[in-house]
């Protein structure tokens, strides 16, 4: 027979109908049980056919690899019908159930050309296992050509992956039983810092599309663990998630020619969200776009730095390009040593740049920042039989808007409330709350949906805000140390121009020691730079579109 095992010579059936989670565990343990003794891998070999995994999960062995015949040719379908309690990832291996550590890890394992759908798990209670695969502690793994969807929690969710690749791997709807305050719930998650500073993973080629949480993220598991290095993910795409990819506690990531689109929250976000709350540091994000996310294109909170944004495209996001902002903490540091090199930053809802926390060294040079402040809709209201309700939509036929002008707003119905991820003349286009869950409508407390159960009745009055009186290129409402602007193009080159002025220094905020030089200011709507605060201290000179050129 060889190392290849054909799985319906071994008990496994593949009609849709048989269980075959239990043929499946024998033959792992079987096959991991002869890896132990000679050291040569093994490999299943699922042929074309759907394969019923019920009620349990198959605790992994090492040099036990699962290969289909393709995505969508062999599928893997979860259920728990016996057992509503029960999560059913397809293979798992964890610290918590198995004892998983450097020490007793899963090695040599490929998982290639197979569907997973968890859709059939159903449970009273979230559960982080709930997973497609749930593996901790891999050293020499392959991901590679999957299609994992529709599973409770995370899709791919495995944790401190050494020597790992994760290839062409398409997670899709995952996290649906997350409420977004829960772990996990994402379409690849990936904890790590189990291995110490250097952990050896590349993800390429993935596609993560309406996940509960984030589409792709590193998170730190312990705050005590190094944050480690090596990791890098390269040519992927995260659309519709809560955050596109997140960096939430690695050393240096690398995060290169990646695409993220219409995310609830941001496209790119580090910060310290993650269980361990430490953000990424010394990381790299390079080529990339992020384009009409809800909120922010790239978005820092609570981050200490440094960190190199370069050579993005950052456009028609609902509130801001880049941003920088507090979380909570009232302990929180400085965000230290941005760099904003070279990004092409355009036709944002509000501020192109919004600096929000207090910050140290940041430097933002050669930026092309322009044709922000595009949420210039007026305020609106209306009611009546023009106006009707859909799950993730609104229509009022007697209104004409301006295209995308309330991008990002937030739609009031009778104390309920929704999020426009845009409009044309007179339909607003809803987004939805979280994977696994088509509406757009919340109650009091977000993200649970809206008690009634549906959108508000046709007819019901609707309010939108107007758009706030600054919207500027770059914005300062934090307490800035040692700003660095150089040769940046900050201007309006549409009509009706929407970026108010070039740079804004608000009440609230301070720049203290900054050299703002050689950069070209004119052509915003109102002034080239306006501070509400005077600058203490540093350099601000040969600004063209200024009083001294």
């Amino acid at each position: 027979m060889g190392q290849t095992w054909d799985a319906r010579q071994c008990g496994l059936v593949g009609d849709g109908a048989t269980n075959d989670q239990p043929a499946l565990a024998e033959l792992v343990d079987r096959l991991g049980a002869g890896y132990a003794a000679d050291g040569i891998p093994r490999v299943i070999h699922c042929p074309p056919g759907v394969y019923a995994i019920r009620d349990a999960g198959t605790v992994w062995r090492s040099g036990v690899s699962l290969v289909g015949s393709g995505i969508g040719v062999t599928r893997f379908v979860l259920s728990n019908p016996g057992d509503r309690s029960q999560p059913v990832p397809l293979a798992y291996f964890t610290t918590v159930q198995h004892g998983a550590s450097r020490e007793n890890h899963i090695a040599d394992c490929t998982f290639a050309g197979f569907e997973i759908d968890g859709s059939g798990v159903v449970m009273d209670d979230y559960n982080y296992l709930a997973k497609g695969l749930g593996l901790q502690y891999v050293r020499r793994g392959r991901f590679r050509d999957l299609w994992i969807h529709d599973t409770g929690a995370t899709g791919l969710g495995c944790d401190f992956l050494q020597d790992t690749v994760i290839d062409a791997v398409v997670a899709e709807r995952c996290g649906r039983l997350d409420n977004g305050r829960q772990m996990g719930g994402a379409g690849i998650g990936i904890g790590i810092g189990g291995w110490g500073p250097s952990e050896r993973l590349t993800a390429t080629a993935c596609s993560t599309l309406g996940n509960g949480t984030n589409g792709i993220f590193v998170e730190l598991q312990k705050d005590y663990w190094p944050p480690p290095r090596g990791i890098r993910i390269i040519g992927c795409h995260a659309e519709g998630n809560r955050y596109g990819i997140s960096d939430w506690g690695a050393d240096g990531l690398i995060v290169s020619a990646c695409t993220m689109l219409g995310n609830r929250v941001a496209g790119y976000d580090v910060s310290t969200h993650g269980t361990a709350g430490v953000a990424g540091r010394g990381g790299i994000v390079t080529d990339c776009v992020m384009d009409g996310n809800v909120s922010s294109g790239v978005s820092f909170g609570g981050g200490t730095g440094p960190y190199l944004i370069r050579g993005n495209r950052i456009s028609g996001n609902g509130r801001y390009g880049f941003r920088l902002h507090d979380i909570g903490s009232p302990q929180q540091p400085p965000i230290r040593e941005i760099v904003l090199d070279g990004n092409d930053i355009w036709g944002n809802g509000l501020s192109g740049i919004q600096l929000d926390a207090a910050s140290t060294d940041l430097t933002l040079v050669g930026n092309r920042i322009r044709s922000n402040g595009r949420r210039a809709g007026p305020a609106a209201a209306g009611q009546g039989p023009d106006v009707r309700y859909g799950q993730l939509s609104m229509t009022d036929s007697s209104a004409d808007w301006a295209p995308d002008a309330h991008f990002g707003k937030e739609l009031v119905v009778d104390g309920r409330t929704a999020m426009v991820m845009s409009n044309d003349r007179n339909r607003l286009t809803l987004t939805p709350i979280r994977a696994g869950l088509p509406t757009a409508w919340t109650g009091e407390a977000w993200p649970e949906p809206d008690p009634d159960g549906g959108p508000p009745p046709d007819g019901a009055g609707y309010r939108l805000l107007g758009p706030p009186p600054h919207r500027a290129g770059v914005t300062v409402a934090g307490r800035t140390t040692g700003l660095t602007m150089r040769n940046n193009r900050v201007w309006d080159g549409l009509e009706p121009k929407t970026q108010t002025e070039g740079i804004w220094v608000t009440g609230q905020g301070l720049c203290r020691n900054a050299a703002v030089e050689d950069n070209d200011l004119a052509g915003n709507r109102d002034v080239a730079i306006l501070l509400d605060t005077p600058a203490e201290g540093g350099r601000w000179a040969r600004n063209h579109g200024c009083d001294d050129g």
